[in-house]
């Protein structure tokens, strides 16, 4: 059955059999189909990409996750997977990932070790029509950046000579700021003479006498994740002279005459210019046979040309000119601009049906020009290839197909979905019996179905055709005169629709080959199908199976075969020759080149020792050359084979050579990579990396170790091993030592060594930092200073100095305690150093010792030192208690640390409503630093404030919290405690009937979370009550019980003393008095109102729950090369005492 639109209208949707109405949208249209249609006619739809994560990921240290977002939609729902770096990555099987269901997304939570998660992800959406992927995602984890350690020698140099401080910073997350300052944080001025370089270096035009210092230090600044790092200090000494000689300027910066720039469309351009001499040249900026651009900046005293946002119109030759009075010196700078990857032709999603040619077009611009790359479902397609295929396509030939452009500046990714759908059904039927020929409809408004015959006018009629209600025809008793072509005609207010259907009463076979191939340079995708009907048009020479191709398919496959470029053919008759040793030369004829001439031969080899069968890379010779000589090892059993490369790809390898073994011979090289350590302070261990065992040349294989003391007038020791390391005992303490090791085998000795310096063990440092003095900064900052240890107590390579202090007490409490001690390393060479995250108020004691390899040197006298006062931390606890219709009753507790003499509290609130207008900020000063409890009056009924509290002291008030709440108004409404679960009402009338409902204190929107109807009891007279009636009458009887008893006891004549009758009836008074027993009633249990919800996690969270006191704790902090603001705290902070509320509270209204 052959299906083809009719007619179009919006509003209708035509489906025939399981082909859904997407048939009827224009082949190029981007397939979208609405989730409300798919669900209601359940169409299959591939994955779609709609959501993914940047392609640059930064994981900064103070993030708290780092989400990689990968969403799809499609029907059948997409399953996710995820590569990274290549290969397949399960986020399920690694726990600490948080995953979220039925998506590919996943979260990686900064746990602090996010490094073994730095790579390159890729997500994939699947269904089982195909594929969609998303950019490849970098997640990077940035390092701290650090200086390298290493001793700068000071720089002498006569007045009016250049000078230039190189600054050399690590890399990092860009930007870079760079700042040049002395030890003292004072910023070296700049000038025409002074500057700054791009690349960070502090240039001198001419250095004069007051230039000399002894701290010139480099900063460097990484904004993005908050890290400063300070080169170690430089001295610079500026020797007087009587006359400065005067010179023509030269270029510091750049070198050379001419230099090449290459940007990015849309970058900043820098150009710069320092130049040295005396007096001090200018700078003078041009562009050859152009104007300077108007969007042109000088800036640095004119050695900085700077373009933002440059394009074409600003690439072309720029020159810089540095004069003075004795001359010029000129630099030419070529500027080129180059652009990412921008489509000229993104591919599109299409519909097609089967039997027809599938164009998918992709290109795209750029500068470079962007190579292009296909891949089908996430697979790339490489080089070029058929598919051959003796049966009908159907609509498995539906995928998505990935487009990805490329250059050096960029890559651009595209999906396009294929989906191949039959045009129809081709419906058969025999003689007789019955057929049913569909036509499932969807339209809003339900629209009629019809149907005809191409050689009949009206509708069909007759007994034997019946048109069902779902629009399926159904014909009974099928004669050979129904064979023919049917019409289902829809129609509804929005249009008509209608689909043509095929039936045939006999089977008619039709072959079809489908013919997919990439054009390498044009970048299209291209389905062509060829209708095939008589199987004997072949010569007799070929054998003609039933169903086999047509001579034409033959044609236009062997015209494609000769007319596109495809992967060389491998060469042939690789021939050995010129034997001489270790050298043997290899010749060849190159294969077909397939339309690409080759531009490079590889040339492999295999060892039958080592690594059997294992082929690896040897050299590479250009693709006009037929023949290489070849250097080998000795002592191998080689075979070799050759490969060609062109535009397209590589071909594939040759067939391999007869072997061929090279005579062995001494080693042609020495150990490379070796390490001197001491662990232990008399030894000195010695690695290196072994010669792997191709390198050998020849059985045998030792080195000998040679090593003697540096500066010392003494012999070699000299020592033969096989493994490669060796261990020296019994050597001095950190003493410098010369080492070479040279490799030897049964047939000779290596090239003569080089020398390698290094040093034997060391032992802990023997002394402890003097004269070591605090400087109080702030209340939270204090700056350390010492006297540096001598060299000759380290006793090893110099790792820094460690700070360690804790605190003895609070200002505020004359008893002295050991606190946590805390420690930071201070990497370098190094006399002082920043302590920060101190408590105010507080007395702290702080020792300094120097460290090596081996561990940590003793500990300096101990310092005691105080920091001022400071301002309180927040309140921990800040409660609204007690809401009507003009008051609000506000609790709180005191702050944990109070960083000074608490003075009171500052209070604020103001009204706020709901809107975006709010009322005028009201202040309450209360003085008195025991208040916890505040009573604000005169509120408006029924509105919404916001309240303000922070805790003074005589610097100032610290952070404030803050609380919302709603007074209640005349209707009744109360405003209750959202941290308990009940409320009592007072003040209800007897045997009255009340509406309790419990609303939210948002009363705008006037919903209740529960309602609930009651009465209260009425007022009844007690003595009409039969329960007391019957009480009374029992008390009646006990009463003349006892009444009784006592006269039959009088009767008998006993007697008692006074003191018996002040035993029997003691003085209760007297008695309550000395009682110490108190009896508290403490009802801990919340119980929930009668009839409320639960929330949906099934607990009721108090409002104020978050409220808790919970312990601070910090880690050691490494600082980096600098020193400054980074750090590593060893130990924990001090344990905050717990706050115990008193039953009694000052309070006080305003």
């Amino acid at each position: 059955m052959r299906m083809r639109l009719s007619r179009w209208s919006p509003g209708l949707a035509l489906l025939v059999g399981v082909v859904a109405s997407i048939c009827a949208f224009h082949p190029t249209t981007a397939i979208d189909i609405p989730l409300e249609v798919v669900g209601h006619v359940n169409i299959e739809q591939l994955p779609t990409i709609t959501e993914a994560s940047p392609s640059s990921l930064i994981a900064f240290p103070f993030d708290e996750s780092f989400p990689m977002t990968c969403e799809a939609k499609g029907n059948p729902k997409p399953e996710f997977w995820w590569t990274k770096n290549g290969e397949e990555f399960d986020p399920y099987q690694d726990p600490r990932l948080i995953k979220e269901k039925n998506s590919g997304t996943f979260v990686i939570p900064n746990t602090g070790n996010l490094t073994e998660y730095q790579g390159t992800y890729r997500c994939y959406a699947s269904n089982k029509l195909g594929t969609a992927i998303t950019e490849e995602v970098e997640f990077v984890v940035p390092h701290v950046p650090k200086f390298p350690k290493e001793k700068i020698d000071p720089i002498e140099v006569e007045e009016g000579q250049p000078v230039i401080l190189e600054c050399n910073p690590p890399k990092g997350i860009p930007p870079l700021q760079i700042y040049w300052m002395t030890i003292g944080l004072q910023h070296i001025e700049q000038d025409d003479r002074v500057s700054i370089g791009l690349n960070g270096d502090l240039f001198f035009s001419n250095a004069l006498e007051k230039d000399s210092h002894r701290d010139y230090c480099c900063f460097a600044a990484f904004p993005k994740i908050r890290t400063i790092v300070q080169k170690n200090a430089m001295s610079v000494i500026v020797k007087s002279t009587n006359s400065i000689m005067e010179r023509e300027p030269s270029l510091l910066m750049p070198s050379g005459v001419k230099s090449e720039t290459q940007l990015v469309k849309g970058d900043e351009l820098l150009l710069e210019c320092i130049a040295e001499g005396f007096p001090t040249p200018m700078i003078e900026w041009l562009k050859i046979d152009h104007r300077l651009p108007d969007r042109v900046t000088i800036e640095n005293h004119g050695k900085l040309l700077s373009i933002d946002q440059v394009d074409e119109d600003d690439k072309g030759k720029y020159m810089c000119k540095a004069t003075n009075i004795h001359g010029m010196a000129v630099h030419y700078f070529d500027v080129s601009v180059e652009e990412p990857p921008q489509w000229v032709s993104e591919p599109e999603s299409q519909l097609s049906m089967i039997g027809s040619d599938v164009l998918i077009n992709c290109s795209a611009t750029g500068t470079p020009q962007p190579t292009i790359q296909w891949m089908v479902n996430g697979k790339p397609i490489e080089g070029m290839f058929s598919v051959y295929l003796n049966k009908t396509s159907n609509s498995t030939d539906s995928a998505v197909y990935q487009c990805e452009a490329s250059n050096r500046h960029g890559t651009l990714l595209a999906n396009a979905n294929i989906m191949i759908m039959k045009e129809g059904l081709e419906y058969s039927a025999v003689e007789g019996k019955v057929i049913v020929m569909h036509c499932k409809v969807f339209s809003s408004p339900p629209s009629a179905v019809t149907w005809n015959k191409e050689d009949s006018t009206g509708s069909l009629e007759g007994l034997r055709f019946t048109v069902h209600q779902n629009g399926s025809l159904e014909i009974y008793n099928v004669e050979k005169e129904d064979m023919g072509q049917y019409t289902c005609y829809t129609k509804n207010t929005e249009g008509t629709s209608a689909i043509t259907a095929l039936l045939d009463v006999k089977g008619i076979q039709l072959n079809k080959i489908k013919h997919f191939f990439k054009h390498p340079s044009l970048g299209p995708c291209v389905f062509s199908n060829y209708s095939v009907s008589a199987p004997n048009v072949f010569p007799q020479s070929f054998s003609t199976p039933e169903d086999s191709l047509s001579l034409g398919v033959i044609k236009a496959m062997l015209l494609w075969w000769w007319c596109f470029p495809d992967i060389p053919h491998a060469p042939e008759n690789l021939l050995l020759s010129e034997h001489k040793g270790r050298s043997v030369k290899l010749k060849w004829i190159p294969g077909e080149d397939h339309n690409s001439s080759t531009t490079e031969f590889i040339i492999e080899y295999e060892e039958s020792q080592w690594e059997p069968g294992t082929w690896r890379e040897l050299q590479r010779v250009p693709g006009n050359h037929g023949s290489a000589v070849l250097k080998l090892y000795g002592h191998v059993n080689y075979r070799f084979r050759v490969s060609g490369v062109n535009t397209v790809g590589r071909g594939r390898p040759s067939e391999p050579t007869e072997r061929y073994k090279t005579p062995p011979a001494a080693p042609d090289k020495n150990p490379e990579n070796i390490k001197i350590e001491g662990h232990l302070p008399h030894e000195m261990d010695i690695n290196w990396e072994p010669l792997s065992p191709i390198e050998h040349n020849g059985p045998g294989l030792e080195y000998k170790v040679s090593y003697k003391r540096q500066h010392v007038e003494e012999d070699w020791q000299e020592h033969l091993v096989k493994r490669h390391s060796f261990v020296v005992k019994d050597t001095p303490t950190f003493v410098p030592y010369e080492i070479r090791i040279q490799a030897r085998n049964h047939h000779g000795w290596g090239p003569e060594p080089k020398v390698v310096t290094g040093y034997s063990g060391e032992d802990f440092p023997s002394a402890a930092p003097d004269d070591v003095a605090v400087e109080v900064m702030n209340n939270s900052l204090v700056k350390v200073s010492w006297m540096r240890v001598h060299k000759d107590k380290l006793h090893g390579h110099l790792g820094g100095y460690r700070i360690s202090w804790w605190r003895l007490r609070s200002l505020l409490d004359s008893k002295k305690t050991h606190g946590d001690k805390h420690t930071l390393t201070f990497p370098g060479d190094r006399n002082h150093a920043m302590v920060p995250g101190l408590t105010p108020f507080s007395e702290y004691s702080l020792i300094i010792m120097t460290f090596n390899r081996r561990g940590n040197g003793p500990g300096s006298h101990a310092v005691n030192f105080k920091t001022p006062e400071g301002v309180p931390e927040r309140t921990p606890v800040f409660r609204v208690t007690d809401v009507q219709k003009h008051t609000v009753t506000l609790t709180w507790a005191p702050p944990l640390e109070a960083n000074g003499v608490l003075t009171g509290y500052l209070l604020e609130y103001q009204l706020i409503n709901n809107t975006e207008e709010v009322g005028v900020l009201q202040t309450v000063d209360i003085s008195n630093p025991d208040t916890t409890m505040w009573v604000l009056q005169n509120l408006e009924a029924i509105s919404r404030y916001k309240f303000y509290l922070r805790p003074c002291t005589r610097v100032g008030c610290g952070p404030r919290v803050s609380k919302e709440s709603t007074t209640t108004g005349s209707s009744g409404l109360r405003g209750i405690n959202s941290s308990k679960t009940f409320h009592v009402i007072e003040g209800l009338e007897l045997g009255t009937v009340y509406t309790v409902r419990l609303m939210t204190n948002n009363w705008v929107d006037n919903t209740s979370i529960f309602e609930y109807v009651i009465r209260t009891r009425a007022k009844v007279r007690i003595s009409t009550q039969g329960w007391f009636i019957g009480l009374m009458c029992v008390a009646a009887l006990l009463t003349l019980m006892v009444l009784i008893a006592c006269f039959v006891n009088r009767n008998k004549g006993g007697k008692y003393s006074v003191k018996e009758k002040e035993d029997l009836h003691p003085d209760l008074e007297s008695q309550g008095i000395h009682d110490d027993t108190f009896c508290e009633y403490s009802d801990n249990d919340e119980k929930p109102l009668k009839g409320s919800q639960h929330s949906l996690s099934g607990q009721i969270k108090a409002e104020g729950s978050g409220d808790s006191l919970v312990d601070y704790g910090d880690e050691d902090i490494q600082f980096n090369e600098d020193g400054s603001f980074i750090g590593e705290y060893a130990g924990r902070k001090e344990k905050k005492g717990s706050m115990e509320v008193k039953g009694t509270t000052n309070q006080s209204t305003a």
